[in-house]
């Protein structure tokens, strides 16, 4: 078996413009810039002068509290000097009082270079920022925020209606820890901005908010906005200078679009503004742009993407600027696309000629975005283009020129978002791009001899485990896998990348590509297959808690396995001393990102149940439909994804042992690992692991799903620390009822709940032996569901012989009276045979056949397995 690569490229339009000194196209009432602990005017490359705030001559500058703060030089140069080479520092608040002229909207623009200053260490400055009514920072380092951007210097725009007195009042507060905070600021801009730009803007009726096409979303006056991205796509840096006179920053957006290469094509196109004010953006944003190619076959199979990572817990403003300057497009429908953002559809039928009137017409769109709070600081806000599904048309292609995104404040005005992660101790200062990679090269030499030992350890093990690789274009390695798969995926592959194709799957390790992090390192969202499949990329990091064993054992667990309900593993990567795993790509992610600590709708009970029933299944196929028995070892929420569909697929087998004996209740002794809250106090006392311990584990995540809380929560009560001791509390004391999460009131059948309490309890049983098989757990999750669907329906089980049709039926072993599966419609007349020896599959009536017919919901929910016997 071979691949043929695709080769994908996006086609990257420009124009050179033949001068950049024309006369702004917008005149700014308020164009206001300080340097921050200078003594007197500066020009700067922009054009501007810079005006200093230590015996300035202008009046409109005012400094409260300036006793307490002092003017240091930076110790270290900037590539940037001004405004960057001199500060205002102090550890105690002070506050910057400038009036403007005008009122309406304005850019406020903060600048920081975190260098160490005169007695000031920059680690420790920490501090909080207000402007007028909005907290634009909170807890601010900007040390860290530099080395995450791997920047020197930081540049924060923000967006503000300022009105009444005509002042922009901005205050620095240093934080309370560490107890030496300090806050600090080189640089502010305060730039007027038309009125109708933002806030305004084209679509006075409010514009698309993603996912609520009936909401209309309205940008009030009230709310501040960050900017969080602008991006030139398809062209390079517009400086502040060449903006239309509002000194704004476009960026390439080489970092942050997911297609291999791309191709130039010169043209000569100057835009005519007669949709939107020619102060929207400058020309070269329209003059340049990305397209998928000519290829309408290849185009189809992928999507043109832009991945950006942005905050948790607010809502975004995104705006789409285009420009048809493809010459030979010059009415609507000859070039069609959708857009998603955020993989919904914000256009199912996008066509710039349409929307602008004309070829060489700019026009922009603007959408709102709400990404929920999640457990992870950044979420991925993708923007997406595909030729159009109706038809195809003459260009089946789409087109982009810029991208702004724009966060918006909540309803207390608060912009602010946690600082980035705390680098290594061993981590540098702050220091350009080039020079941090010279480090990291001279790193990666010294450790190059440990390094090599181990990756001629892991291939070795790999070639053994899973024989010849084959030299083709996308190396592949074959390993023999179940034939009773179940998953969409290929079953007799399991690939091999080389480290270039991970690399441009992910964008080089793009941050923006980040969707989850663990043990084990990174976990990445990437594009393989030409960018037409969505892969989960894990990233082993030296010095995680999991590390090469961990990622031996997924890949020889998982090249043996395929189930409906196990995550798929496509491939590996172990190449210049890196670790990857390529998954499949689970686009709803954790169970437990649907139960708490996130702003995602609230799950029903039955979806609930059979998120349970699909969890169950894959453990049980590990415990009892593989060869050898495998114990998984680390089962909880977070380890439970889920697809587009809902699907339920078990994740992470790298804690994961196998059980030669293949037979319940016999143990291997090993040292304990596992998740505190989940982790089995029979299998922590005795250090001896069986299968039951998956069961006890499984038993918190019912309790989890069932109560929408933390298994350990030391906020509590004492007694309501632990989940599963005080779940098991209350189920004896009749009291579960009391515990069930809040948005399931009213909807779960005290029937379905006393049956569902009792299976969860038998999972928590201190003696595992007395714990129940995961089939039974599986098979008894069905029958809840089965009384939960017959409580919704308002019927009564002796009302027919054929009343469970519609449900899923068990199977029911007749010689030694198990059930060991279950299989979904059974026929009308309540029984079905099947072909294998010894099963049948049967009703509840049949399987019950002692209840009366007038019997109720109450007394089918009685029936029970005794799990000891």
């Amino acid at each position: 078996m071979s691949f043929t690569p695709m080769y994908l490229f996006s086609f990257v339009f420009l124009w050179i413009p033949i001068s950049c000194n024309a006369a702004p196209r917008y005149k700014p009432p308020d164009n206001i810039a300080v340097d921050c602990g200078s003594s007197g005017p500066s020009m700067v490359p922009d054009g501007r002068s810079w005006e200093g705030d230590i015996n300035s001559s202008k009046s409109f500058l005012e400094i409260l509290d300036s006793n307490s703060s002092v003017t240091r030089e930076a110790q270290t140069q900037p590539s940037d000097i001004h405004p960057y080479f001199t500060a205002r520092i102090s550890r105690s608040e002070f506050t910057y009082v400038i009036p403007v002229n005008s009122t309406g909207p304005k850019f406020v623009r903060l600048h920081f270079f975190p260098s160490s200053y005169q007695d000031f260490d920059p680690s420790t400055a920490f501090f909080t920022v207000k402007a007028n009514q909005f907290t634009l920072l909170s807890n601010f380092s900007a040390s860290l925020t530099a080395t995450s951007l791997e920047e020197q210097t930081i540049a924060k725009e923000f967006c503000m209606n300022v009105e009444g007195d005509r002042r922009v009042k901005l205050t620095f507060t240093p934080s309370e820890t560490p107890p030496n905070a300090y806050a600090f600021i080189n640089g502010i801009e305060i730039v007027s901005i038309p009125t109708n730009l933002y806030y305004g803007s084209d679509e006075p009726n409010g514009f698309k908010l993603i996912g609520y096409a009936a909401n209309p979303y309205h940008l009030g006056n009230d709310t501040a906005l960050e900017m969080v991205y602008r991006l030139n796509v398809g062209g390079g840096l517009i400086s502040p200078k060449e903006d239309t006179g509002m000194y704004r920053k476009w960026i390439e957006d080489d970092g942050y679009y997911n297609v291999i290469g791309a191709l130039p094509v010169n043209l000569s196109l100057k835009p005519s503004f007669t949709r939107i004010p020619n102060y929207t953006a400058s020309d070269s944003v329209y003059q340049t742009a990305r397209s998928m190619g000519n290829n309408a076959t290849t185009n189809y199979q992928y999507n043109l993407t832009w991945g950006l990572a942005v905050d948790s817990g607010f809502t975004y403003m995104v705006r789409l600027h285009f420009c048809e300057i493809e010459e030979a497009i010059t009415k609507g429908g000859e070039r069609e696309f959708l857009i998603y953002i955020t993989n919904q559809i914000a256009e199912p039928q996008a066509d710039v000629i349409v929307w602008s009137g004309g070829n060489g017409v700019p026009v922009y769109r603007d959408y709102a975005v709400i990404v929920p709070q999640g457990t992870e600081k950044k979420q991925n806000l993708s923007v997406a283009l595909h030729p159009g599904s109706k038809r195809r048309t003459l260009y089946s292609d789409a087109i982009l020129n810029g991208i702004e995104v724009f966060k918006l404040s909540d309803h207390y005005g608060n912009l602010a978002r946690p600082n980035p992660d705390q680098p290594p101790p061993q981590m540098p200062s702050p220091i350009p791009r080039k020079l941090k990679n010279k480090h990291m090269l001279i790193a990666a030499i010294i450790g190059g001899v440990i390094s090599s030992l181990i990756v001629l350890f892991v291939s070795g093990m790999f070639i053994y485990r899973v024989g010849r690789r084959e030299k083709v274009s996308l190396s592949y390695i074959e390993v023999e896998l179940s034939k009773t798969s179940t998953s969409s995926l290929p079953s007799d592959v399991c690939l091999y990348f080389s480290l270039p194709e991970i690399r441009a799957a992910t964008n080089n390790f793009n941050s923006a590509f980040i969707i989850g992090r663990g043990g084990f390192g990174n976990v990445y969202k990437g594009y393989i297959n030409g960018g037409s499949t969505q892969v989960a990329i894990k990233r082993l990091t030296p010095g995680s808690k999991q590390g090469v064993q961990e990622f031996m054992t997924e890949i020889a667990i998982l090249s043996d396995l395929r189930h409906s309900h196990l995550v798929s593993l496509i491939g590996y990567c172990n190449e210049d001393h890196e670790m990857i795993l390529v998954y499949e790509y689970m686009s709803r992610g954790t169970l437990r990102d649907h139960l708490y600590d996130s702003d995602n709708p609230p799950l029903s009970w039955k979806k609930r149940l059979q998120i349970c029933i699909g969890a169950a299944k894959g453990l049980h196929y590990l415990h009892a439909g593989t060869k050898c028995m495998i114990i998984h070892r680390d089962v909880k929420t977070t380890n439970i994804l889920l697809d587009d569909k809902w699907v339920t697929k078990v994740a992470d087998f790298g804690l994961s042992k196998a059980n030669p004996n293949n037979m319940s209740n016999t143990h291997i002794s090993t040292v304990v690992k596992g998740t505190p809250g989940y982790l089995d106090p029979e299998y922590y006392r005795r250090q001896q692991l069986t299968e039951k311990s998956d069961v006890y584990s499984f038993g918190v995540v019912l309790f989890e799903v069932l109560c929408a809380r933390r298994p350990l929560d030391n906020t509590l009560e004492k007694d309501q620390v632990h989940l599963a001791d005080w779940a098991r509390s209350c189920y004896e004391n009749k009291t579960l009822d009391q515990i069930v999460d809040g948005n399931l009131e009213g909807e779960i059948a005290p029937e379905c709940l006393k049956k569902f309490g009792e299976i969860a309890v038998s999972c928590l049983h201190d003696d595992g032996i007395k714990r129940p098989l995961m089939n039974e757990v599986m098979c008894n999750l069905e029958f809840v569901l089965q009384l939960q669907e017959i409580s919704d329906d308002g019927t009564k089980p002796g009302q027919g012989h054929n009343e469970f049709k519609d449900h899923d039926a068990l199977l029911f072993n007749s010689e030694d009276n198990e059930i060991v599966a279950s299989v979904e419609h059974m026929s009308t007349n309540g029984m079905t045979m099947a072909s294998n020896i010894g099963t049948s599959f049967i009703s509840l009536r049949d399987l019950l056949p002692t209840l009366p017919h007038d019997a109720t919901l109450k007394d089918l929910s009685l029936f029970s397995f005794d799990w000891s016997n």
